[in-house]
């Protein structure tokens, strides 16, 4: 069994936990409360800024330049793909791109990528493919799943979202993310394959505290 296929069937249950959220839930229901989503496409536009960062940091960390390139064109499908949908989004509902550039991020926010550049600047390779493969993997799965109900891929708001996040181009980029770590993680020690599935535990966890955050808009409780 692959490295990727045992942490897929671990983790099933804290899996099955993001993919049940209200949030995603209501999303695909179309009745998600629009100010959710568009707390949502802020803090996650924050989030996608310094996740780009992580495929800076896997062209640097690779030692081919097949994969370096890989990298690089993950580097620019964020920047230019993903973030601007973000900004469409944003434009959607009333989102100045001065307030997409002054927002402050959530608490789970900075936690979260904070995390995972520590991982990634601090660890392997491996380690940063680890930390930033949940997010991928997860989005991907969520997006053929939402994309099955009727209607949802043709909604008004979060059509858009649910058909990026289930297209065969973004599947591409999460499966070489994927069979990346399965690469990686190959010759590891027993030792090594622990440390990277406690990464990918983490960032699986916080996949969950993101979606739960925007449900409840939270910030700062100090500043309520």
């Amino acid at each position: 069994m692959k490295f990727s296929e045992q942490l897929y069937e671990k983790l099933q249950p804290i899996w099955r936990k993001n993919h049940a959220h209200p949030f995603v839930k209501e999303m695909g229901e179309g009745t998600l409360d629009k100010e959710k989503f568009r707390y949502y496409m802020i803090q996650d536009y924050l989030y996608l800024i310094d996740y780009s960062k992580l495929f800076a940091l896997g062209a640097v960390k690779a030692d081919n330049m097949e994969d370096m390139g890989k990298f690089s064109a993950l580097l620019d499908s964020t920047i230019n793909g993903e973030m601007e949908l973000h900004r469409q989004y944003a434009a959607r509902f009333g989102i100045t791109e001065e307030e997409l550039e002054q927002a402050e991020p959530s608490p789970i926010t900075l936690a979260y990528t904070h995390y995972m550049l520590h991982a990634a600047q601090n660890g392997t390779l491996a380690d940063l493919v680890a930390a930033l493969l949940p997010c991928a993997w997860s989005y991907w799965e969520i997006g053929k799943e939402l994309k099955k109900i009727p209607g949802a891929a043709d909604h008004a708001f979060y059509g858009e979202w649910i058909t990026m996040y289930s297209s065969d181009d973004f599947g591409k980029h999460a499966q070489w993310c994927i069979d990346l770590l399965d690469k990686l993680a190959a010759d590891k020690s027993e030792k090594e394959q622990q440390r990277l599935e406690e990464i990918f535990l983490n960032t699986t966890r916080y996949e969950y505290m993101f979606w739960d955050m925007a449900y409840n808009q939270a910030m700062w409780p100090t500043d309520e």
